[in-house]
This record gives C-alpha cells, structure tokens and sequence, in this order.
C-alpha cells in the first residue's frame, strides 16, 4: 500500500493501483486536491471524485492524514445514492427546514468521516468480522464495506456525515468530535466542522441545514451557548435561524435570546424565597465565586455564563485548576482622589452596609451615614458608583434599581462560603494588589450545571410559582430550546471566475413550469439557477439544449422536459439568434416549457414528499400553535377531520403513548353540540 502524500501536487490524477493520503487540515481548499473550477456543485463533486480510491460503482474513499507523529489517519467516504432506487427517496431534513416544495435531485451524495466503530460495525454487517481502525486500509474498505453501502450510510456514530442533493443543497446530519488527546482516532468537533465549511465552499454548495439537539450532562447545548454567545455553537461558522418548531419564528426567537441574555442578576437578591426546588441563597453564593474569579462585574445572566465558559476553556487539563488574580476595586488613575482616601471611604461604606445586616438601603441611606466620618460628598459619590457589585475582602457589595419604588438601592452580602477554605480577612487589596483563588475543572462544571438546571432548566408543576421578571426564564428557555434548525447560505449562484476561457461567458438559468392546482393554471419558478459556460457565438437553440440536458440530469422531475420559450425577456426571441447578442453576460434568464410524458397524471416530485409514516400525501396540518407543515415534532391526527397537530401542544406528553382514538378540541366541541337521542 503506497502512502505517496499528493496533497501539494494539485494536477496529478491518481493512479487505481496505489492510495494516496491527502492533508486533513486544508482538505476542501481551493487546490488540495483539486481546483474546484466548476460552476455548480454537481460539476465539483465530479471533479473531486476523480482523485478518489473508487470501492465500487457508487462507493469512493480518501484517506486523510490529521498528523504524521504519531501517524493518525481518517477516512472520508463518499456514497453516490440514485434516489429513484431509494428506499426513502423523499428528504425529511428538506421537509423540516422549509425545503419541502423543492424540486427531487436524481442524486444524493454523502459524506461520511468514519470512525473506528462504525467501520466495524459496517464490516460486522458484512461476515462478522472485527477489524481495527489502523488496520491495513484495504482489509477495512475492501469487499466487506462495498457489500454494505446501505449500512454506510444508515449506521450513526460516524464522526461527521453530510449529504448533498445535486442542485448544492445539503444537511450536516451529525458531527460526533471528541475532546481526546492528538493520539486518539477521534477529532475534535471544531476541527470537523472547520473540514465540512471547507468542502462545502470548495464544491460550491448553495445552502445547508443542520438540527442541533447537542447535549451534554444533560444540559442542552444551543440554549447554553445561545445564552452565553448569542449563538448556538455552529454560529461560529455561520450558521443562523433556519426554521423554528412550534411556530417559533425568528423574530420570537431574537426576542427571547435578548430577554434572557439582559435578565439581571441582582433582581436575584430581592428574591428571597425559594422557587420551587431553587434555593436563591445557593445561586447567589455561585454567582459570588466567579463574581470573585471575574475582576469586574457581572450583571447579566449573560455576563455570568459567558464569563464561566470563557473559564472553562482556560483552565489547563493538566493540572485540572486556574489561579485567578481578582485586583479588587481599581482606582482610575485620572481620579482626582488618592487611593488611601478611596480605600478610607471604601471603609466607612462597607461598614455602614454592614449595620443594615444584610438589608437592602437605599442610596440615600447609605450616603448620610458616611457622611459622619467622610465630609468630601463627592469622594463618596464617587465610591458608591464605583462599588456596584464589587467584591470588597469577603463581601459583594450589590447595587441595583429597585423595581418598585426605582430608587437605587445597596446590600451587603458575606460571600466567605463562596470559598470556604480560603482566608479571606477584611482587605481591599493585599500588599501586591492582589487576592488569589483557585477553580478546579470539575467544580466549574458542577457550578454550570446547577446553574443551569436551576434557573434555566424548566421544572414542571412549578411553573405557577415563577412570578413577574422569572417569568419570562421558562417561557424564553422554552423558545430557544424550540428551535433547533439552523441554515448557512453559501452562494445563491457561482461567484465570477477569472479563469473563464476567453471565447466563453457565463448564464444563469431557471425553468418555470405550469402548476395545476384547485385555482387553475399557475407558472411558478421551480429550480434555482444553474450557472452555464457557453461559448459567446452560442444560439439559443444550442443554449436550450444545453439547459435542458443539464437539468434532466441533476432533476428526477425534469428528464423529460421540454423548453418551448423563455420568459424573462421582453421581445420574441428566434432559436438562431446569438445568446450574447441579446443579455450580457452574466444574466439571468428563465426558461420555460413542458414535461413530456405518455402519462398525463405526471407529479413534479418534490423533497417534501409524505410526512414520515403516513401513507396519505393529502394531509393537512393546522396546529393550535399556527404550525402550518412538519417541523420533525411528534403528532398525532384527528379521527374525524384528519387535521395533524402536536402532541405537545394537546397535552400528550412524550413520555405518554399515542392514543389510539383522537378528538381534536374543535371536532369535540361539535359532538357536545349534537341533539341528544330521544
């Protein structure tokens, strides 16, 4: 087996008789392992191909070397699937991100990062077989795996599969990384997904859909990041809204990320008692300790969990803890105090909060009783801006607006407990200027979690108990966690190439159809544009061939279709005529015709298809909730008007079986309305 490393070699084909091992880290760049010349997705993906080990007829591999020493290599398998011998040709995931009255490609591609278990579990399938990862490459994708293509690509825990539809539309299905050492044969998921963006921008792919429904130690990743980053953690690479359940729309979704992102921490402290199982006191006394780690205020639930995820990534595995240095309360060096008259006056106001006993007193209060001991008002103004949720030695000093009288108001919390082994005497600074204490790993991570599950984590049967401002927690964590599609658009059409031929320009084309529905006759627009090279003394005749040949091939629904004008121009155009004579290059035109066909109850197959395990494809779905299409959501159907609805959203909880007989309200309503039977 030749290891030959062509990654930099950006011509060379390679030969059927040897495996090459291209760079994992800018495979899918421009030139590794190919210029990506094409001007659609269905021309790159060809290109690529060509510089793959083929294991079959619809079956081609790369190997990938993450890193020499010690020597690591992935796999990245690449599945043609015809989707007109599909078992399940219809796309859900198209379904589910709004998709659905897409046009069905001919083809699907996808692609598959392998990882050591689900290569053993493919050939497993095969003769039962066990075989390691770094075993030699062509006992573990030789005959085995090509017996089993459909277990390829059905089988879950590969460590990244995507697919493509061959008009450039996709869906990133998973992404399983791994926070392991180098050695392992796992990746981590940044790097995954950093490889998947490239080969999207490579291979010119239009838009792609992905469901986050990530979770870890039972905390749901999107509402965790979102909350923290205002993003879920594909949003690094350019992921937004794509399609929210429930009815949730974008506008609904921004509004509970900015509700929950600005909910202040110090509305926490005038809450005194429990909420339902919520100790407010133990939540205070977390936020002290990395209000402590911090070294400046956190005064959202935003500042608190960014700043705790922040830490989480800095502290060293090795050693499994972070030192922080907490400076206490800085004085600006343009202020016109010295700081021991600062520190004096910082004195006196801590001392006067401590006489309240824990009592919030207003600023007023807190202002006449230092000025017994501090005459310079505005020292002491300034001092009272400046301590607002500052720790002073083992106390926080909280500043907040009262929400009933608006008046500012000052609280005095001992926040020793936040690290008991700590001695934590009476100081605003040390003789360095400086308070250490130490984190570990596993206490940040415990601290997030009771965090989470405590203020963010919905508690049924104790949603009564939430009142004014935490209301508004449940009810925006809830929405968030409702939206679990996500969309990236990469090019609506292919960006302008100066390496075009220079006897050749570029068209973009669309075909319209005529869609019959209970109204009449509709002309409708049904593919996206397509880009074409044509040569600049091209005929319009030639150009319709060209359209229609290229169309039939990427559309199950276009193979027999026929252009009989073209619709976006405004004079009459002969099929003789220079195409560049009559649009500059670069437009768009649209094409429009007929499908040819001996049968005259044709369908124009779209992705949306059926909804899963329902045989009928007239359904109708009116949820109470105004979802008006599938969002991949459990539901259920009437018995009497066959109207589909979610189970949630009828108090069936998903933890309960579908009942066999179902009664929406509405059908319910006119039973109770029926005459009674003499």
């Amino acid at each position: 087996m030749s290891t030959l490393d062509l990654s930099g070699s950006k011509k060379r084909k390679r030969n059927n008789n040897e495996r090459v091992s291209f760079k994992f880290k800018n495979f899918g760049e421009q030139g590794f392992p190919i210029e990506f010349i094409g001007c659609n997705f269905d021309q790159n993906v060809k290109l690529l191909l060509e510089f793959a080990q083929q294991e079959n007829g619809s079956i081609w591999s790369f190997q990938l070397e993450v890193h020499r020493h010690p020597p690591m290599h992935v796999f990245l398998f690449v599945v043609e699937e015809q989707v007109e011998l599909s078992l399940n040709p219809h796309c859900k995931h198209c379904q589910y991100i709004g998709w659905g009255n897409n046009l069905m490609c001919n083809k699907k591609y996808h692609f598959l990062l392998a990882s050591k278990d689900t290569i053993g579990a493919c050939v497993e399938g095969g003769n039962g077989q066990k075989y390691k990862y770094k075993t030699d490459v062509n006992n573990i994708i030789g005959g085995e795996i090509i017996k089993s293509k459909l277990n390829l690509i059905e089988i879950e825990g590969h460590m990244m599969h995507g697919v493509f539809h061959s008009n450039g539309f996709g869906h990133l299905i998973c992404v399983n990384g791994s926070l392991e050492t180098p050695t392992s044969s796992d990746l981590p998921g940044h790097s995954i997904m950093d490889f998947w963006d490239r080969l999207c921008i490579g291979l010119r792919a239009r838009k792609v859909s992905l469901r986050d429904i990530s979770t870890k130690k039972g905390m749901d990743l999107r509402l965790l990041n979102t909350l923290a980053y205002g993003e879920p953690w594909f949003g690094r690479w350019g992921y937004k809204f794509g399609r929210g359940s429930f009815g949730v729309t974008q506008e609904t979704y921004q509004s509970a990320i900015n509700a929950l992102q600005n909910m202040p921490l110090a509305l926490l402290a005038h809450h005194h008692h429990h909420i339902g199982i919520i100790n407010i006191n133990e939540i205070l006394i977390v936020l002290s300790r990395y209000q402590m780690l911090s070294g400046h205020s956190l005064v959202t639930l935003c500042d608190a969990f960014h700043f705790m995820l922040e830490l989480k990534s800095r502290i060293p595995k090795e050693n499994n803890n972070l030192t922080s240095c907490y400076p206490g309360l800085l004085v600006d060096t343009t202020c016109r105090w010295s700081p021991k008259r600062v520190e004096m006056a910082i004195r006196v106001v801590v001392e006067a909060l401590k006489g309240a006993k824990s009592r919030w007193v207003s600023r007023q209060e807190v202002r006449d009783a230092a000025r017994a001991y501090i005459g310079d008002t505005g020292l002491l103004d300034f001092v009272l801006k400046s301590l607002g949720n500052h720790i002073v030695g083992k106390y926080l000093v909280r500043r907040c607006l009262n929400p009933v009288t608006k008046v500012l108001e000052y609280c005095l919390e001992d926040i020793s407990k936040a690290f008991p082994k700590q001695d934590q005497g009476f100081r605003v600074n040390d003789s360095k200027g400086k308070q250490q204490y130490k984190i570990t790993l596993a206490q940040l991570m415990k601290d997030i979690h009771f965090l989470y599950n405590n203020i963010l984590k919905e508690h049924k049967g104790l949603m009564s108990n939430y009142t004014g401002v935490f209301a508004t927690i449940p009810t925006a964590s809830r929405i968030i966690l409702d939206t679990k599609y996500f969309l990236k658009e990469y090019r609506e059409v292919s960006e302008p190439d100066t390496r075009i031929e220079p006897d050749k320009s570029k068209i973009y084309c669309a075909i319209m159809l005529a869609i019959k529905d209970g109204f009449g006759v509709e002309e409708k627009v049904m593919t996206p544009f397509e880009c074409f090279l044509m040569r600049k003394d091209v005929t319009f005749d030639e150009l319709k061939i060209e359209v229609e040949k290229a169309f039939g091939d990427i559309y199950l629904g276009l193979r027999n279709f026929t252009t009989r004008s073209i619709n976006n121009l405004i004079s009459p155009i002969s099929g003789i005529e220079l195409v560049f004579n009559v649009v500059k290059p670069g437009s768009k035109i649209v094409l429009g015709g007929v499908i040819m066909s001996n049968n005259d109850d044709i369908n124009i197959i779209n992705n949306g298809g059926i909804f899963e395990g329902i045989k009928n494809n007239n359904i109708i779905m009116d949820c109470i909730c105004g979802t008006k299409d599938e969002d991949g959501e459990r539901m259920i159907c009437c018995d009497i008007c066959e109207v589909w609805q979610h189970t949630r959203c009828v108090n069936i909880p998903n933890h309960e079986a579908i009942p066999d007989i179902f009664l929406c309200n509405k059908c319910e309503q006119d039973i109770l309305q029926f005459p009674s039977l003499p």
